[in-house]
């Protein structure tokens, strides 16, 4: 006769140590757990919730410029570092983790229009409508420990002027070149103090300037004709054009695919465009209501953010139509200029208002220190919610955005004057012969031509 008997091993459920956590036995078959679906809706449910509840994006506000901020620069050597400009001329190195000014350049007679940083962080670059260029010797006792230099004046190691107010300017991706945006793109080695390159298609100004982070060679630019011009430094004329309907602010390219670029237009959208294939945008970018003013990519280039003229700052997937979130607070005026932090946490935001400011990328993340159990915990709460998110009750819930009400309501506006657009078309399109009315896509309606 056979008896069965329940047998467990005693180092399987015995605690080596009083505190360590009891192990639980759990069986995961389905038919056991008939109320798993159950279960799992309402921890989606909850977690949706407690995101909203925990969401707290604004860290802090970092005030010392007596007028706007009209740029900014990482420094990519420097993770805590933040480089800005204001209207005035001071520019100014803050230490983002004490919110404080570390040191200051000042130089310039006019407005900083625009700052960047060599790539191994000894050197920025400024320049300003006083039409001239200055580089920078960034104090290496600055990166190490953060001494406060604001008693001592920075030279500049080198001042070089043109006979135009300059732009923009962005620096080589691992290269000794950098390039000003102004009357024309001018390309310049830092040891010579005449460009060593120019590129001039048309008569307007060239408003931003950006390398490409993939080829070092090749840079993008806008212009106030509404254009976006392509440009590569082997080649004597410029590549390719684009003429939008209207004028783009800024362009940023993709770090992960540097073959796309995002431009941010003045008709309240950004438009990603493959650079090989400019007749058609890649998708269109919706939720602002005024100008986009300025753009930058995550170091991941799953992700950007946009700061607009409608006083707020929206985040965008990089293949996404609409933002995943919106920043606003009551003071903040005109977001002039926009940065990613170099580790993709945190996002630098410069306004009208004279202050920067520091917000999570992720308005709910939990900072400092975590444990292991703890981001487990928060990895199931997101899979959960990302499993469930189709169902009404938790999309409406993650979906929701507090909105300013002069925001709300230009966004109602804009929404009923695009369907009185769209319902003309269809009325138009009724009533006239058929195929002699062609709907064009929304990504080729604001191009008006390519030029080669």
């Amino acid at each position: 006769m056979k008896v069965k008997v329940i047998s467990r091993s005693t180092d399987e459920f015995t605690r080596e140590r009083s505190k360590d956590l009891q192990r639980v036995f759990r069986n995961f078959d389905p038919s056991l757990r008939p109320q798993d679906k159950a279960v799992e809706y309402v921890r989606a449910l909850n977690s949706a919730k407690l995101e909203k509840i925990f969401a707290r994006p604004f860290i802090g506000a970092m005030d010392g410029h007596v007028d706007a901020v009209s740029c900014m620069a990482k420094n990519p050597n420097y993770l805590k570092g933040i480089f800005s400009g204001s209207m005035d001329g001071d520019i100014r190195l803050w230490d983002m983790a004490s919110r404080r000014t570390v040191c200051r350049f000042p130089g310039h007679d006019g407005a900083v229009k625009g700052l960047t940083v060599s790539t191994d962080g000894r050197i920025l670059v400024s320049c300003g409508v006083d039409k001239t260029v200055r580089l920078w010797d960034v104090p290496v006792a600055t990166l190490v420990d953060s001494t406060d230099c604001s008693d001592k004046t920075p030279e500049p190691l080198a001042i070089y002027g043109g006979n135009n107010a300059f732009w923009a300017v962005d620096y080589q991706w691992d290269g000794d070149l950098f390039a000003t945006a102004g009357a024309r793109v001018d390309i310049w080695n830092h040891n010579r103090s005449q460009p060593v390159n120019s590129f001039e298609w048309g008569t307007d100004t060239v408003i931003s300037v950006r390398f490409n982070p993939g080829d070092p060679n090749v840079l993008a630019t806008s212009a106030s004709d509404r254009s976006i011009a392509i440009y590569d430094l082997r080649m004597s004329s410029p590549a390719r054009k684009l003429i939008m309907q209207t004028k783009t602010n800024s362009i940023s390219w993709n770090p992960m695919e540097p073959m796309n670029f995002t431009a941010a237009n003045e008709d309240c959208n950004c438009y990603s465009y493959d650079a090989r294939k400019l007749d058609e945008a890649k998708c269109v970018h919706k939720d602002h209501v005024s100008a986009v003013m300025d753009i930058d990519y995550s170091p991941t280039g799953r992700e950007f953010v946009t700061g607009s003229y409608d006083r707020t700052i929206r985040i965008f997937q990089y293949n996404g139509g609409h933002s995943r979130e919106i920043y606003h607070t009551k003071r903040m005026q005109r977001v002039f200029s926009v940065k990613f932090s170099c580790d993709g946490s945190y996002i630098i935001s410069g306004s009208d208002d004279t202050n920067l400011r520091l917000w999570k990328a992720k308005a709910s993340e939990q900072l400092g220190v975590l444990h292991p159990r703890e981001q487990r915990k928060h990895e199931y709460h997101d899979a959960v919610k990302n499993r469930y998110k189709h169902l009404p009750e938790v999309n409406r819930i993650v979906r929701h955005r507090h909105l300013p009400k002069p925001i709300y309501k230009a966004a109602a506006l804009r929404r009923t004057m695009t369907e009185a657009e769209r319902r003309k078309e269809q009325r138009r399109k009724a009533h006239s012969a058929p195929g002699s009315i062609v709907t064009e896509p929304v990504r080729k309606r604001r191009i008006i031509k390519e030029v080669e």
